[in-house]
């Protein structure tokens, strides 16, 4: 695994390169990207820093795992590349910025307008092995992934972060909520968002809303 980051990610986690658990991490993805078809392909692991440099952050979007089927998964929480099918927590993403913002769904599940914007669609967990969801975790990109949102909690200000689920919920605890703005609702995955509390968040009204307050341009979503 070659480490290629964007350059300001790497003077803020550089350090996180050298230590054991990254180096046990990077001879633990290297073996599987040899012995296993894994996700997303390699070139893409570090896909949501590369495309939205840390000074440009305005939101981050906090997701769990990539998607570990076939031509999903491109470096971006809950996006999909143009041409595949929209899993059901991006349909549900979509329903909610319609109804929120009057945003019509779009015509496919391609983020990276959004990481372009400032937007970073950060996954806890940067790789999976192919039909296995959860197969890469607890190996070391938590404390990685972990490192970049203190980093950004404690040298950026002004912030929103959206947590969708209890999983993300759980990074609340790294966010300093008197700098940033933190939202939360349960997840939009149909089994979460059909229970109530997903639809009707108002989250991308609430966020455009705390970035022209404090005098930055809104996320064209």
């Amino acid at each position: 695994m070659d480490v290629k980051i964007e350059e300001s990610w790497r003077q803020q986690v550089g350090e996180e390169f050298d230590k054991q658990y990254f180096v046990s991490l990077t001879h633990f993805v290297r073996e599987e990207y040899l012995r296993h078809q894994c996700f997303p392909p390699g070139r893409l692991i570090f896909n949501a820093f590369n495309l939205c440099p840390f000074e440009q952050v305005k939101v981050v979007i906090i997701g769990q795992d990539p998607y570990h089927e076939m031509g999903q998964a491109m470096g971006l929480s809950f996006s999909v590349p143009q041409g595949v099918m929209m899993p059901p927590s991006l349909i549900n993403i979509f329903k909610e910025i319609e109804g929120d913002i009057g945003t019509p769904m779009p015509a496919d599940g391609d983020l990276t307008r959004w990481a372009r914007q400032g937007v970073l669609l950060l996954n806890a967990t940067l790789t999976v092995r192919a039909h296995m969801a959860g197969s890469h975790q607890r190996r070391g990109w938590e404390e990685f992934t972990d490192a970049a949102i203190k980093a950004l909690s404690a040298r950026r200000d002004h912030l929103v972060f959206i947590l969708w689920g209890g999983y993300a919920r759980s990074k609340r605890m790294l966010i300093d909520p008197r700098k940033h703005l933190v939202l939360e609702s349960v997840h939009p995955s149909p089994l979460s968002a059909n229970r109530g509390g997903w639809f009707g968040n108002h989250h991308f009204s609430c966020c455009n809303a705390y970035l022209e307050q404090n005098g930055i341009a809104p996320i064209q979503w």
